[in-house]
């Protein structure tokens, strides 16, 4: 069954898209092609598999948590370009004021 440009157009209207007469030449080929695969996979897709996102399943691997020494807040501030009254000083943006 092919798609014929008013059916094209038709569904150019639809999706609020406005579509030309080169473009429903050049689009009603391509979905019919489109479609004609959709067809094609669902004539292989059979009732006892069930769909799936992945071929495999997929299972997440978790690390331990571990508690660590972390940074004192002299130490995150020592590689900072700029610090003022115990933060990292940036620049302004957007004309704000303080």
């Amino acid at each position: 069954m092919a798609l014929s440009r008013e059916e094209v157009a038709a569904l150019g209207r639809l999706a609020r898209i406005e579509l030309s007469t080169e473009e429903l030449e050049h689009l009603a080929p391509q979905l019919d092609q489109i479609l004609e695969h959709v067809a094609r996979v669902s004539e292989v897709a059979a009732a006892d598999i069930q769909p799936t996102s992945h071929p495999l399943p997929l299972s997440n691997v978790f690390r331990a948590d571990e508690v660590r020494e972390c940074l004192t807040a002299e130490q995150a501030l020592s590689g900072a370009p700029a610090v003022e009254d115990g933060r990292f000083r940036v620049p302004r943006i957007l004309g704000e004021s303080a």
